[in-house]
């Protein structure tokens, strides 16, 4: 029986911490916040890019898609085995 894992697609700027995987596969069926730490064995560093410095939501930077759709759980999300997780870092920039 193959197990379904969830996906993590990486943007460019965290890449450095997958070693330029631009995708990255967990086990998922679990909260958002095991996924963050279970992306951190395979990608050491990018929790701490990931998570708010109190470690207990997400960091105000980041938005974090779920099967397309926006988190609205934060950390305790549920995550199926076979999602997709798309991180979108804030943009800055532009102008008047």
């Amino acid at each position: 029986m193959i197990k379904a894992m969830v996906t993590i697609n990486i943007p460019t700027a965290l890449r450095p911490y997958s070693q330029g995987r631009e995708h990255v596969q967990v086990d998922g069926d679990s909260s958002l916040r095991q996924v963050f730490e279970r992306l951190e064995k395979e990608a050491p560093g990018i929790k701490a890019r990931l998570m708010a410095e109190d470690g207990q939501g997400i960091h105000p930077g980041i938005a974090i898609f779920i099967n397309d759709d926006q988190e609205s759980e934060g950390l305790i999300q549920r995550v199926p085995s076979d999602a997709t997780i798309h991180i979108l870092p804030a943009m800055g920039g532009g102008s008047r």
